[in-house]
This record gives structure tokens, C-alpha cells and sequence, in this order.
């Protein structure tokens, strides 16, 4: 492949070479954004905790919070929300609380987690979120690394985890606990209830009464606000640090780019380690003084967003293809009158929905067929998913198939791909409205400069460029460069309209033995189109031809299974049947025909595949917690099965171990059938 020439785009206030149409709405945010930086630089808002304090003297009796407890919703104004984490931070203080302590948040997403991380920010600590389903020893390496002198968790089953690892931290003072279920009996020195700090707080402001409000005026937009370890997928987590300037130059940014106000409605599911949920769900929300819903538990999410109906909202590739999954099993399963109208006024959804979302010219007639189908399909079917009110959502982690993108647009829902990473504080560029291409991620959003190097790697700086790997210079100097561009390890190019295109991870990007390039992700993106495939991992690389492993999901490929009578017992059962391999080996096909009339994919068309007997896990180091795939774990665990699709073998045995939801471990033995497939012919490209 030949790499695309360095190619710069420059994002600052109104100038921006790679694309210089501009929508009239586009431009009034961007003069609304410049407005708003100006009084973030000023140094009276340039914290969070500052802006917390300003947002609970101006709209106090504003919702900040909801959180649905026991089928009911309950608020917290943003008054509440402020006095919350002032009584929580000053019982921190007394307990001898010293600006720059690191304070682990783990848990699900929660008001009173939430109200801990503004605690911690208003005393010039930094808060460090842990994903809430990590292993004890995972726990272990950051709470060490991060120096963690105080844990804030949620309930009795985070106590446990830390508990069973304290003996090798012993610089963890304390626990405090949110939920105290369970914990009756539980004497462990250190361990505090969070009301009985908060408690403690009280009694410590009426003898301190200006200590919190001094605390808070110490802080400056140049201050570390947060640390986020990356997910480790080619190695140890890396703790990413991230200033109050970077949060909310981005906030604000990302709310000109898409007229984000006070209006908006979001649902806080994702896991608050993540910095997206950092951005999105709090540093966005203290700038523009929106309103943030947890839901109830992992279990209900989808359930809450429908009574919900956010406005504002954020979901991978996977969640948006799991709720069309579901939609068209409920499909299938409906009267023949329903599926006859569903499919008809698809089809004039598909011509029309996505022209008027982008504000282009429709015919009276189609207009017409567009608004009866609004009241008998689109309406009801986004009033049930809960996208009934989204003015604005984003997907963004991986390529999300064009058929799923182009379904949600046709139905009315500005759904637009954004692209970035923690280091670059999540936002690195976006699509605009009137802009949106299913294979793009976008332009670079405001203030921020894109640019392709010269081995085709994107680069990038801007205001969220983090400040640099905790107590790791070393690889702070491999990511970041002394005038502050990012490598972003990823592989892409900008399109003739301006837009950026990512191909795959740079480092994973290699050759078959005929010179084909081969981007593994590329196309396991693909193959993750289907419904049927939960996860794929790529083989090629210094091969003669591409293989693949499959996990099949196993909602979608169980209700096919069920429709034709197929009995299965388990996972590992329905995935060695011969009907799901042809199942599976028929989409393979559909992805090989799509990339025979690409004349740089063509080669690397999957010519065997196997179907895994168990679904790839993080308790078992074969993905990270964002459900990422560790490849050279994988490869290195599952060797005898890549050198089974290179030998011409038909089928291998394997056994493994497998770790169990409460830590046990056990063995899985399989016989796995290997399939071959016929590359479907290169088409010409003018064809």
C-alpha cells in the first residue's frame, strides 16, 4: 500500500483547510464555543469543582442526578449534588486528606461515585475510576501503581476485592463503602461507611468553615484532574493523565461542535473508567449544566433508556448492532401484516430518512409516505428503543457496519461516528451534521490539528492532549512529541471531502507472503457486521492466505437455532454444529464478495475459519475490559489452533482453561471443525 502524503488539517476558531464548507447553524456554535473558552480561561471556572460550585448557585434546583433505586427515580439537584461532595470532601480532610492523594472510584455507575470524584477534585486530589468487573488481581497492579491512599467503592463486592489484595498495599488507608448491604459485620480497620464520613464532614466544616471554599480556589486549569489507565492490550495499563483544562476545553468544544446545551438529557451506563464517560457524563454536564440518569443496573440499561429517552447518547458499534439484533428478531416474530409494513416502510425510510436528516431536498410524495411511516413504524419502534427525543448520538471504538449506521439515520436518529482515545481526552474528531459518511469518523474538531505522517500513522494535538503517562516518561516520549503531537498508533487517511478514514492499528497492519496488505482489524470490523458474529480475530500476517477465529453470539445464533428446531445444550455444543459453521461460512462469503471489489482487500479474502468453543473473555486476559482483543495473548494461548488453519488440518482438539464469574477455574474439551472457503473472484473496478 502506498501511503497517503502528510496531509495537515488545522482546526482553530473558524479555519480549517481540509474542508471549508460550513453549515450557518456549524459556524454560530463555533462563535457560541470561542465565547465560552474565553470565560473558562479567565480562571474563575477553570476547575471542575469550580464550575460544580457555579452551576449549584445558578440553577440549584436544577436536576444534575437521577438514579433508579428500587423501580423508582430519584433526583439530586445540582444544590444536593454540590453539598454532597462538600460534606464527603471535608470528611476526607479530616482524615488528613493531602492535595495530589490518588482516590480509586470503582463501581457501577452511581450519584454518590460521581459526588466522590467531585470530593476528591475539590481538595486537589485525583480521582483514579477502576473498571467496576475487574479481577482482584488486576485491581491490584493499578492501586499500586496509582499510589492509592483512599478507595471510594460501591458496595460489599468491591470491599471484598480489595480486601483480598490489601496485604500488598499497605498505602491504602481507608475504604469507604457507598452501599451497606452485607457489611454488618465487617470490623476491617480502615473501613468506613460513606455517611459516616460525610458525618464527619459536618463536624469538620463547623469548626473549618472556609476550608473547602479556600481548597477549591487553589485549583488551577493546569492541575492533574484525573487519572485513566489505558485498557493494556499490548501490555501493562498506562495511567493517563488529564488536566481540568483538558476536560474542559474539550467539553466545551465538544458541545459547539454538536449545540449541545442545558437541555440535554444523557444515560450514564458505561463503565466510569472509561474516559468517555469522564467527558460525556461529568466534565460535559458541569459545563453545559445538562442532566445525567444511571440506571438501575447493568441488567436494566436498556429498559431505563426507553423511560428515559435520552437526547444526548453515546453507545459502541456492538450495543447499536445488539438493539437492531433485537428489533429484527421481534420482527420476525410478528404477525405477517406487521413484517409486511415494517419492510415496506423501510424501504421508503432507506430512499428518504437519511436526505431529510441531512436537510436535502425530498419529493411532496416521499415526504408524505416519510410521515405515515413515521406514525405507523418509526415512531412507535424509537418510542420503545428509547430514541424517540436523540438529537445527537455517537458511536466510536470500532467501525460500525453501514447498514446498521444507515438503518438508525433512516429512522430520524443523528447518529454520527467520532474518533479518539484517552490521551487525546476521547474527542479527536467528529462528524458534522450534513457531513456524515458511514466509512468516515469525521473532521478534526475545534482546535484541534490532524495530520497523516509519512508510514501513514494519524497524528494529532489539540487542547485534550494528556499530559503524559504517570511515572513513565519513557512512554510518555514514544506517544508525545515536544511540540505536543500525539502518534496515535492507527492507520488512516483523510478522503477527498476533508474526512478522516481509519484503516486498522498501525503495528498490526503487515503482509501476506504475495505482498496483499493485510489489516486484521479491517476485517474482523467486517465480519462483526453480521449478527451472528460477536467477535473475530485475524491471521495472516507472513501467511499465504488470511484465517479466522469466529465467536458466534449466541442470542442471535440460539434464536436462529431455535426457529429450525436445532437443539443445543450449551455454547460450546451450538457452535461445533455443522448448520451454525454454514451459517457463519455463509456470511464469510458475503464479507470475502465485499472485499473482491476492492482491489487493495481483494487478496485478503478469508479462506478458512474455525468457530471457537467458548467466547473470549476478560477474566481470561484474552480481551481487556473496553472488550478489546489482546492478540498476542491469544495468539500465544490458542497457537495449536492458528498452526491447525495453516497445516490443512480439518478439525483440532483443544483444552482450555476457563475462569468462572466467581473465580473459579475450569477446563473446556473440544473438537474443532476447521472450514475452507473459495476467495471470490476480484471484480474490476469499474465494475
Amino acid at each position: 500500500m502506498n501511503n497517503p502524503p502528510l496531509r495537515r488539517v488545522r482546526r482553530a476558531g473558524r479555519v480549517r483547510e481540509a474542508n471549508k464548507s460550513e453549515l450557518p447553524a456549524r459556524q454560530a456554535g463555533l462563535d457560541q464555543m470561542m465565547d465560552r473558552s474565553a470565560t473558562a480561561s479567565d480562571g474563575a471556572l477553570d476547575t471542575l469543582p469550580k464550575r460544580l460550585r457555579e452551576q449549584a448557585r445558578t440553577r440549584g434546583d436544577g436536576v444534575f442526578l437521577r438514579e433508579k433505586d428500587l423501580g423508582i427515580w430519584q433526583p439530586f439537584t445540582w444544590a444536593q449534588a454540590e453539598k454532597e461532595a462538600r460534606t464527603l470532601a471535608l470528611g476526607l480532610a479530616a482524615h488528613g486528606f493531602q492535595r495530589g492523594d490518588k482516590v480509586a472510584i470503582i463501581g457501577d455507575n452511581r450519584p454518590h461515585l460521581y459526588f466522590g470524584v467531585g470530593a476528591v477534585q475539590a481538595l486537589g486530589g485525583v480521582p483514579v475510576p477502576m473498571y467496576q468487573d475487574s479481577i482482584a488481581d488486576e485491581m491490584q497492579y493499578i492501586l499500586d501503581h496509582a499510589e492509592v491512599r483512599f478507595a471510594i467503592v460501591e458496595d460489599q463486592e468491591q470491599v471484598d476485592k480489595i480486601l483480598q489484595i490489601r496485604e500488598q498495599l499497605p498505602q491504602i488507608e481507608m475504604i469507604i463503602y457507598h452501599d451497606p448491604r452485607g457489611m454488618r459485620h465487617y470490623r476491617e480497620p480502615g473501613l468506613e461507611w460513606y455517611e459516616d464520613v460525610q458525618t464527619r464532614g459536618e463536624r469538620f466544616e463547623a469548626d473549618n468553615p472556609d476550608y473547602y471554599t479556600d481548597e477549591i480556589a487553589k485549583g488551577q486549569g493546569a492541575d492533574l484532574a484525573i487519572m485513566l489507565y489505558t485498557s493494556g492490550t499490548t501490555g501493562k495499563p498506562k495511567g493517563v493523565m488529564l488536566s481540568y483544562d483538558n476536560l474542559i476545553r474539550t467539553s466545551l468544544n465538544g458541545m459547539a461542535h454538536d449545540r449541545l446545551t442545558d437541555r440535554e438529557e444523557v444515560l450514564a451506563y458505561l463503565p466510569m473508567a472509561w474516559v468517555g464517560d469522564h467527558l460525556f457524563s461529568y466534565a460535559q454536564a458541569m459545563c453545559a449544566g445538562f442532566t445525567v440518569n444511571c440506571p438501575e443496573s447493568g441488567a436494566t440499561v436498556l429498559a431505563d433508556l426507553r423511560e428515559i429517552g435520552p437526547t444526548y447518547f453515546f453507545a459502541p458499534p456492538r450495543i447499536w448492532e445488539n438493539i437492531l439484533t433485537s428489533v429484527m428478531v421481534r420482527i420476525e416474530d410478528a404477525a405477517k401484516i406487521k413484517q409486511r409494513l415494517f419492510h415496506y416502510f423501510m424501504k421508503v425510510a432507506e430512499r428518504v430518512g437519511v436526505r431529510l436528516l441531512d436537510g436535502e431536498p425530498v419529493s411532496f410524495s416521499d415526504r408524505m409516505l416519510y410521515r405515515l411511516g413515521e406514525i405507523f413504524v418509526y415512531g412507535p419502534l424509537k418510542d420503545n428503543l428509547g430514541f424517540s427525543r436523540i438529537r445527537v448520538a455517537y458511536t466510536a471504538g470500532e467501525a460500525i457496519g453501514p447498514e446498521i449506521f444507515s438503518f438508525y439515520r433512516a429512522l430520524g436518529v443523528n447518529i454520527k461516528q467520532i474518533y479518539g482515545m484517552t490521551e487525546a481526552t476521547a474527542l479527536v474528531c467528529g462528524q458534522s451534521d450534513g457531513q456524515v459518511d458511514a466509512e468516515s469518523v469525521g473532521v478534526p474538531m475545534p482546535e484541534v490539528e490532524v495530520r497523516i505522517g509519512d508510514s501513514g500513522e494519524v497524528q494529532f494535538r489539540g487542547p485534550g492532549t494528556f499530559m503524559g503517562y504517570f511515572k513513565n516518561p519513557e512512554a510518555t516520549a514514544e506517544t508525545k512529541s515536544n511540540d505536543g503531537w500525539i502518534s496515535s498508533g492507527d492507520a488512516g487517511y483523510f478522503d477527498e471531502g476533508g474526512q478522516l478514514r481509519i484503516i486498522d492499528r498501525a503495528k498490526d497492519v503487515g503482509k501476506l507472503n504475495d505482498g496483499t496488505m493485510f489489516a486484521p482489524k479491517y476485517i474482523e470490523n467486517k465480519l462483526k457486521f453480521s449478527p451472528f458474529v460477536l467477535e473475530a480475530v485475524a491471521h495472516g500476517d507472513g501467511r499465504d492466505h488470511v484465517s479466522v477465529f469466529i465467536n458466534i453470539d449466541l442470542d442471535a445464533v440460539g434464536n436462529w437455532a431455535e426457529k429450525r428446531g436445532l437443539a443445543y445444550t450449551s455454547y460450546t455444543d451450538l457452535a461445533a454444529r455443522p448448520e451454525v459453521y454454514d451459517l457463519i461460512g455463509g456470511e464469510i462469503e458475503q464479507v470475502n464478495a465485499a472485499m473482491a471489489g476492492d482491489p487493495k482487500m481483494a487478496g485478503a479474502q478469508v479462506r478458512r475459519f474455525l468457530i471457537l468453543h467458548k467466547e473470549l473473555d476478560p477474566d481470561d486476559n484474552e480481551l481487556t475490559r473496553t472488550r478489546k482483543v489482546r492478540r498476542r495473548f491469544v495468539a500465544d494461548k490458542y497457537k495449536e489452533l492458528i498452526d491447525a488453519l495453516y497445516d490443512g488440518s480439518s478439525e483440532v482438539k483443544i483444552e482450555a482453561k476457563v475462569t468462572f464469574e466467581d473465580g473459579r477455574e475450569g477446563t473446556i474439551k473440544a473438537t474443532l471443525a476447521i472450514r475452507d472457503l473459495e476467495p471470490v473472484a476480484a471484480l474490476a473496478k469499474a465494475s
